[in-house]
């Protein structure tokens, strides 16, 4: 046995700290570049880009327009981004635009429903779909299917629509039990715009399937300046709400779930996910049977084998693997030259004795016995030493 099998601290293919440096650089630039790219972009954008149908926003998305033009007729729009401040805004003189009425949670539409149902006011919802609508505007439902017309004419007797003419409403369609209700802008037979009025007082809700009459980009389109003015500048104030992340309701019992969030036939889709991802890992899997030899392209030369194995172990820091590796090839091969089986070579009860008997300067059969059996050692100079043992025990065996 050669100690040169032993633990190497460094080889000549461990890469210096300079090579690991100019192979990661490349990356490592290309990341920092792309993070600084990101914070610039952050920092200029955020003082001006807002979100879609917000009146404060210049964007084609945005509803600045229609707040400017309202803002000309005397009416004040008002941003507000948490349910306190839409409910405290409803009264009779305000009219309350909710802008998201999907993102509000159960328990927030139930408590803004109550604060507007009896204010006397008017409530325009934007695009609610089931069941928020049915929530917000009882009485009132949302079909599952949308209506993709560019413009639809008003084929009703609300007179704000009627003036108006056609309009890019479309969106979601929506149908109405209650019995004084206008249904307009109807796309196979449904409303795409609903006018329910208030059960008391002189109140009412209108529902919008879309919010296309409202963006800046489509605001001079047909008759879409006319009905937003119209619906949204019957009263002399205009409270905008944008729901908010940051607000304290969302923090209430009635929170959503994760789950609540997730779209219907979301687990459906998942579990045929699972089965296609299983269904590919089987196609792609190699077929099983039983191993088959394979003669390798090239030579290896043993020494290379061993380095590499011991890197291994080094790396891993796994000395009691390396010192049993070492223990078993060794009893291995005294086994023969002391007249023990190989079968047995690893049994202290037969290898030991026949070892003790044979002459060498290894000490009595407690030292052999933690020399070939013994606990492994604690550091990297002890699995070297215990190496240099084996090897020279092995030498006095074999000396005639």
């Amino acid at each position: 046995m050669s100690t040169e099998a032993t633990l190497p601290t460094t080889t000549s293919a461990s890469p210096t700290a300079r090579q690991v440096w100019t192979r990661a650089r490349g990356v490592v630039l290309a990341v920092v570049l792309l993070l600084v790219g990101a914070v610039t972009i952050a920092v200029i954008g955020s003082g001006t880009q807002r979100g879609s149908l917000d009146p404060r926003s210049a964007e084609p998305r945005g509803s600045r327009a229609v707040a400017e033009l309202l803002a000309d007729r005397g009416v004040s729009t008002r941003v507000v981004t948490t349910l306190a401040q839409a409910s405290a805004a409803a009264d009779a003189d305000t009219t309350l635009l909710i802008a998201a009425p999907d993102l509000l949670t159960d328990r927030q539409q139930a408590q803004l429903h109550r604060a507007t149902q009896s204010s006397g006011g008017r409530t325009v919802l934007i695009a609610p779909s089931s069941p928020s609508v049915g929530s917000l505007a009882p009485g009132v439902s949302a079909d599952p299917a949308l209506s993709f017309a560019s413009k639809l004419s008003p084929d009703c007797d609300l007179p704000a629509a009627r003036r108006a003419g056609t309009a890019d409403t479309g969106g979601f369609r929506y149908d109405t039990s209650a019995s004084d209700a206008d249904a307009c802008y109807p796309s196979d037979g449904l409303a795409t715009l609903v006018r329910v009025p208030a059960i008391t007082g002189t109140g009412d809700t209108v529902v919008l399937g879309a919010p296309d009459i409202l963006y800046n980009d489509r605001l001079d389109k047909h008759g879409n300046a006319s009905l937003a003015l119209q619906l949204l500048g019957s009263r002399p104030h205009l409270a905008w709400y944008l729901p908010s992340l940051s607000d304290e309701s969302l923090t209430d019992s009635g929170e959503r779930g994760f789950f609540d969030l997730l779209p219907s036939g979301w687990l459906w889709g998942t579990l045929q996910l699972f089965v296609a991802a299983a269904l590919a890992a089987l196609w792609r899997a190699r077929r099983l049977g039983p191993l088959v030899p394979e003669r390798l392209p090239v030579a290896i030369r043993a020494s290379e084998t061993v380095e590499g194995r011991a890197r291994l172990y080094h790396k891993a820091n796994a000395r009691d693997r390396a010192a049993g590796a070492l223990r078993s090839t060794t009893r291995t091969r005294l086994a023969p030259l002391v007249g023990v089986p190989v079968p047995q070579a690893h049994t202290p009860e037969a290898l030991l004795p026949a070892l003790s008997a044979h002459p060498h300067d290894h000490g009595d059969g407690q030292s052999l016995h933690s020399l070939l059996f013994g606990p492994p050692p604690g550091d990297d100079a002890a699995l070297i030493s215990l190496a240099d043992q084996l090897d020279a025990l092995e030498r006095e065996v074999r000396r005639p």
